[in-house]
């Protein structure tokens, strides 16, 4: 219902979100502009009085001095006979020529306020600004539910093409977007009526006033007090009159000046409800904030982008092979949720749905994210879930176990879990053998044993299905091949071996798209072949077995090569495979995407810790650097004289500031070092990087990377935090293998 809320009404109303927020860019734009046309002031440095002065030896004629909130001056002024306009220097009082709003600004704005229709136009603009608002937080909800939680919001994001664009895209603009929606509703509404408007009556004009000799304007006491800061307009008396006042108004509230005495009249003071209505003017329209200007500029930006993803993404959903009836969950027998890190888990779950459905039950199917409180009508619960890294919840399943605290399970309720995963990872489809504990915790009975699926096989999702069916009492012909990946060759074109002399044979292998016509080895990488960032996975498929093999890379698509670091394991078959490849030699390989393996964007540290060849991608992480954020390497090998995997490299990037600082530890030297001992040398400067929001990154194998989580439980401690608080924040990262 949530997705239906949040993608109906973008197909609908495309046309005049994308009108509106092309308008509202070039509109953010003009804030930016003002301000670069002024000279900011400080505070004190020239008062309303001084200003009045200079315009007035100037202007003899002046009739009014506005101010903007950008600072921009302007006077309007009578000579001889004829109006006039001038933007002013508030230092000399002289012109800085005739002041004349933008043409195409004023343009933009009506088309922008109203499509150029008047009053039908506003009404459309406003019903657009709702809709906006509707998106925004229907989108802002089930971001944070793929996410797994508002914590992770900032977490990067599995899988790939529309679908992450999309996603990637509204993380980055939702606030822009929600706030300037949320205000243009609010302002639309006003308009029409449909919400009070603000009262914004001025002072009473003073019953008496001196009627004396009139000072100089640059002699008025109440004027001298005003910052030029403050200033938003000052309205001049009638001339030849006495008994006319000046007419006051700054940021503060509005008054007059008795023009003999210079004494202040009548001052009120702006009311909460006029300076919030202030606040939501300049919050949609960046007036005098040139910087929020470019945000919402740039927010907007993304709009049209995010209804071509979005109106892809709606056609996917309604394909043939997407489109299955979904029952509510109080209204639903048997409910199916999903937990899965690439999508492939879904496509099982799409057909367990369809044969469900078809056998007449009434089938809700949902992410492990969605957990409900309770099932109100189900007697059975079916998990369908993959693992993610080393043992942990795919990206739609980490909110599941927090949600199950509060589950409340009928009697009735049984429950089966099937696991999908890789018996190459040594913690084989750990979170649903995790998930089918927590069950049975909880009190749920199983309906059958908890089943796991090795490499996506089709066979055993076919007989796991014949076992369901069995246990339901209905036939159940589940069949699913998942869509193969898209693989391609690579031709070797260099390679450097490390640790011959220390009995670990390590190589650091490069390769490049085979072109068919040889002329340009590349190109047809860039036409056929995703995208990758160092950190992703190359699938290798060895001639011997297609079960493929996966290795970190240490490269990403910009650097034109696939990079890999890989030791030969004794009796390996494609490490031993891969060591064996010469220079023109070619593989076939695909990529899969490791979107939640990656340092983060900003400022902060980022501690990378690796041992053997789990440095390929932290290299990689490193060469990416190009922002010279602050990046620490804990690495651990066996001798620097033979397996110093990556030592020119990284010496140049400790000499370009790439890299922050370098730590080493080689377990067959003199010193005799494990990556744990640097760690516990350096406690006090990495719990002082911790406590200042860095993240950690670690790579390796599973008993390497078990010693450096007991190593930072210490380190953590005094700040009462543990290793799994930095990893529910996405500060502690791991790829194990």
């Amino acid at each position: 219902m949530l997705r239906k809320l949040h993608g109906l009404p973008g197909l609908i109303a495309a046309l005049f979100l994308v009108m509106l927020a092309v308008t509202g860019a070039i509109l953010a734009i003009a804030p930016a502009l003002d301000r670069a046309g002024v000279s900011p002031l400080s505070a004190g440095e020239i008062s309303v009085a001084e200003l009045a002065g200079r315009v007035v030896d100037n202007y003899p004629g002046t009739e009014q001095i506005v101010r903007d909130l950008s600072g921009q001056v302007v006077v309007y002024y009578s000579r001889n006979g004829q109006p006039g306009a001038d933007r002013i220097d508030p230092t000399t009082g002289e012109s800085l020529g005739a002041y004349q709003p933008s043409a195409f600004f004023v343009w933009i704005k009506n088309l922008h306020r109203s499509f150029l229709l008047d009053t039908p136009g506003r009404v459309l603009a406003g019903v657009s600004a709702v809709v906006m608002l509707l998106i925004c937080v229907s989108g802002l909800v089930l971001l944070v539910r793929r996410c797994g939680g508002w914590r992770a919001l900032m977490r990067p994001l599995a899988g790939s093409g529309s679908a992450r664009l999309h996603a990637e895209l509204a993380r980055l603009a939702t606030l822009g977007l929600l706030l300037s929606a949320l205000t243009g509703s609010y302002l639309s509404a006003q308009r029409f009526g449909l919400v009070p408007e603000v009262s914004s009556l001025g002072p009473d004009f003073p019953a008496e006033v001196s009627g004396g000799q009139p000072q100089p304007v640059d002699q008025l006491q109440a004027l001298s007090g005003v910052d030029l800061n403050d200033l938003r307009e000052l309205v001049f008396p009638y001339p030849g009159d006495p008994r006319d006042v000046y007419s006051l108004t700054t940021t503060a509230g509005a008054g007059f000046v008795d023009q003999s005495t210079g004494e202040l009249l009548q001052f009120r003071r702006r009311s909460v409800g006029s300076q919030a209505q202030h606040w939501i003017m300049r919050l949609h329209t960046a007036e005098g904030l040139w910087w929020w200007g470019l945000i919402l500029g740039i927010s907007a930006l993304a709009v049209p982008v995010l209804s071509v993803t979005g109106a892809v993404i709606w056609w996917r959903r309604r394909s043939p092979t997407t489109a299955i009836d979904n029952a509510s969950a109080a209204e639903a027998d048997v409910i199916v949720l999903v937990g899965s890190e690439g999508g492939s888990t879904r496509g099982f779950a799409r057909v367990l749905q369809m044969q469900l459905s078809g056998a007449g039950f009434r089938v809700h199917c949902a992410e492990m994210n969605a957990l409900a409180p309770s099932y109100p009508q189900a007697s059975k619960l079916l998990i369908m879930t993959s693992t993610y890294g080393d043992g942990d919840a795919p990206a739609s399943g980490r909110q599941f176990m927090a949600r199950l605290g509060d589950f409340k399970a009928g009697k009735a309720l049984k429950y089966a879990v099937l696991g999908f995963g890789d018996r190459q990872f040594p913690r084989f489809c750990q979170f649903a053998l995790d998930v089918d504990e927590a069950l049975s915790d909880k009190g749920l009975s199983r309906l059958q044993p908890v089943e796991l699926i090795d490499r996506c096989s089709p066979a055993r999702f076919s007989q796991w299905g014949d076992q369901l069916g069995a246990a339901l009492g209905t036939s159940l012909s589940l069949s699913h091949e998942p869509s193969p990946p898209a693989a391609f060759p690579l031709e070797l074109v260099d390679r450097v071996d490390y640790g011959q002399a220390v009995n670990a044979p390590t190589s650091i292998l490069r390769f490049r798209p085979v072109d068919e016509g040889r002329s340009s080895l590349f190109r047809w990488g860039r036409k056929r072949i995703p995208d990758f960032e160092a950190g992703d996975l190359l699938g290798i498929l060895p001639p011997e077995d297609q079960k493929a093999r996966f290795y970190s890379l240490a490269s990403s698509a910009r650097d034109g090569v696939f990079e890999i670091c890989v030791r030969k394991q004794p009796g390996g078959l494609c490490s031993g495979y891969l060591h064996d490849l010469t220079p023109g030699d070619c593989v076939t390989a695909f990529i899969r995407h490791n979107s939640g393996f990656r340092p983060a964007s900003g400022t902060v540290p980022v501690i990378l810790i690796g041992a053997g060849a789990g440095i390929g991608p932290l290299a990689g992480f490193i060469r990416n650097n190009s922002a010279r954020h602050p990046m620490y390497l804990y690495w651990g090998g066996r001798n620097p004289n033979s397996d110093f995997l990556y030592q020119p490299e990284l010496g140049h990037y400790l000499a370009d500031h790439r890299l922050t600082g370098l730590s080493t530890a080689f377990s067959r030297s003199d010193e005799k070092a494990y990556v744990q001992d640097k760690l516990r040398q350096d406690q006090t400067a990495l719990r002082q990087m911790v406590d200042t929001g860095a993240q950690i990154l670690v790579c390796g194998g599973r008993d390497m990377a078990a010693g450096v989580k007991q190593v930072f439980e210490e380190i953590l401690r005094p700040l009462s935090l543990g290793v799994e608080d930095l990893r529910e924040q996405g500060r502690y990262l791991e790829d194990v293998y």
